[in-house]
């Protein structure tokens, strides 16, 4: 397991790779949700309006 987590002279690398990814996944995780709950949010007010207009 040592050797895996050493990788060598290409550790500085790898693991600002995968450090980069990670923050990548977590931004694109939370820009996602943000959308959904704008999406809720604006057919939220819609239905609200159609309802007030009946």
């Amino acid at each position: 397991m040592a050797e895996f987590l050493d990788m060598g002279k290409h550790a500085v690398f790898i693991w600002t790779a995968y450090g980069i990814s990670a923050a990548a996944l977590v931004a694109l995780a939370l820009h996602s949700r943000a959308g959904q709950k704008a999406s809720e949010d604006h057919v939220a007010a819609a239905r609200a309006r159609r309802k007030g207009t009946s």
